[in-house]
């Protein structure tokens, strides 16, 4: 397993030390890896988004709280799980803040 950031170097070791991971945090400061998945950036108005206000009210009651932003805080993220052979297993881009895969669909994917 392993993320890939939008930082440089050092804001990728202020990170991994502020969450603990455990796996490898891989640096796209161009975004390239980003552009080639097809993920979208959002704007202000995503911030008023219900869902998004719903997802930060989860993120606060789990003890989740916001880093420093990095270089670029509108861009939207997104979760994939590549196979052997090259395979894609699974794929969700973000619409919004907070959407993220959920766990059990990301541990169906790896079944």
């Amino acid at each position: 397993m392993a993320a890939i950031g939008l930082g440089d170097r050092q804001y990728a070791r202020f990170f991994c030390e502020k969450t603990g991971i455990a796996f490898p945090l891989l640096i796209d400061e161009q975004r390239l890896a980003y552009r080639a998945a097809g993920l979208k950036s959002a704007n202000l108005l995503h911030l008023l988004r219900r869902d998004n206000a719903a997802a930060r009210t989860r993120a606060r009651a789990a003890g989740h709280r916001q880093h420093k932003t990095g270089q670029n805080p509108f861009q939207l993220g997104g979760s994939f799980i590549f196979g052997p052979g090259n395979v894609d297993r699974f794929a969700h881009i973000s619409k919004t803040f907070g959407d993220n895969a959920s766990v059990d669909a990301l541990l169906a994917a790896l079944a």
